[in-house]
């Protein structure tokens, strides 16, 4: 296979440098071509191989490390540690306004850039009309970049870039900044530069265009390599990740408010569960759940049960009450309802199984409990499950 950017074993440490004596400590490590004594490990031992004609989206939360590693792609910065290798023409994207030259006019711009990026006075002069035209920025072209807002200057940047056509595009997250309109237009070019063998490595924090942009992905968790592979799983699993974080703080601050649990659950299991492991589910499969509830006063209570994503959003549930069910009485005090979800329609990510105890008059809410699963499966669909649908003439 033909590796485009090899990753060896690459570490970065910025070295603390707030005082004199940290300042010293620092050049001279440098000097002596030591790693700083002190210091903050944005990465540690990454390994990373991309071949031509591959796309790679980097994930992670903010501050694990990616715009990073892509400016040691770009060779802005030097790894601390380790190698990297980028064979190939290379453009990149990864600050408003690298690159440009504020006082000078956009077409200026254009011609600094272009040449940089080893245009010649020819091809420039070639495909002029097609950057002004996707740039799409009208009479500014002649106007101070200085001048620009910040969608104007990502619309000339990323102009420039389609009409170098590189063996490499780096970019993060600057499209971000761009209207709708010029998003789209971007997606679809990046779109045709992968399919016709270019290789694209795309920082984002949407796993929607992450999934729709790119064959693989890496998810990058506090500067170091969480997870590999191909763009589903690790997207997902990305995102039960971050969901899981969110509802964790939930918990703790329903937690400290207090809520008392005189109706209380003595029990809520999920079929496939495994101590310590959240059970996974593909699509279409069936959830077997089973809810215990403590009845201080003997009389059959009412339960709730749901699935709400694992940052809190609610998604479908059930009433006991409402559907004329009434629990198996175990013991004294004891009861249990059994429930079955059949065929799930949820689209994969993580979800919370939620269960509730309520007063015998389904009027007060008393205890909860929760499960974790997940749901896998590749899919490109969107939101939290799948409606039955066709496309008609």
């Amino acid at each position: 296979m033909d590796s485009l950017v090899r990753v060896e074993a690459v570490s970065k440490i910025y070295p603390r440098v707030h005082k004199p004596r940290e300042r010293m400590q620092a050049f001279t490590s440098l000097l002596l071509g030591r790693q700083p004594a002190h210091g903050a490990t944005v990465l540690s031992d990454i390994n990373l191989d991309v071949v031509r004609g591959q796309s790679l989206g980097i994930i992670g939360e903010n501050g694990a490390g990616k715009s990073t590693l892509l400016k040691l792609l770009t060779g802005v910065i030097q790894p601390t540690q380790g190698r990297v290798v980028v064979h190939g023409n290379t453009a990149a994207m990864l600050e408003l306004g690298a690159g440009f030259q504020p006082d000078f006019s956009g077409m200026d711009n254009v011609r600094m850039k272009a040449s940089l990026m080893g245009l010649t006075n020819k091809e420039l002069k070639e495909r002029m009309h097609d950057i002004l035209e996707f740039a799409d920025i009208g009479e500014y072209i002649y106007e101070p970049v200085k001048h620009y807002s910040s969608g104007m200057v990502v619309r000339l940047g990323f102009a420039v870039i389609t009409a170098c056509r590189p063996d490499l595009l780096i970019t993060d997250e600057v499209l971000a900044v761009g209207d709708e309109s010029f998003q789209k237009k971007c997606i679809q070019w990046i779109q045709r530069f992968v399919e016709q063998g270019g290789t694209l490595l795309l920082v984002s924090h949407s796993m929607y265009v992450v999934q729709k942009l790119c064959q693989k992905a890496l998810w990058i968790h506090s500067g170091k390599v969480e997870q590999y592979g191909d763009v589903f799983p690790v997207t997902q699993a990305y995102l039960a990740w971050h969901e899981t974080r969110l509802a964790k703080e939930k918990k703790l601050r329903i937690q400290a408010t207090g809520e008392g649990a005189y109706y209380r659950i003595e029990g809520l299991s999920l079929e496939g569960a495994i101590d310590g492991q959240p059970p996974a589910f593909a699509m279409g499969d069936t959830l077997k759940v089973e809810l215990q509830i403590y009845s201080p006063d003997d009389r059959p209570p009412v339960g709730v049960v749901g699935v709400v994503r694992a940052d809190g959003t609610p998604v479908y549930g059930v009433i006991s009450d409402n559907e004329g069910i009434s629990p198996v009485k175990l013991a004294d005090h004891y009861y249990r309802f059994r429930l079955q979800f059949t065929d799930i329609s949820l689209l994969p990510g993580s979800y919370n199984l939620r269960g509730h105890s309520m007063d015998p008059e389904g009027v007060r809410l008393f205890d909860t409990q929760e499960l974790v699963f997940t749901i896998t499966g590749n899919t490109k669909e969107v939101g939290y499950i799948r409606l039955p649908h066709y496309w008609s003439d």
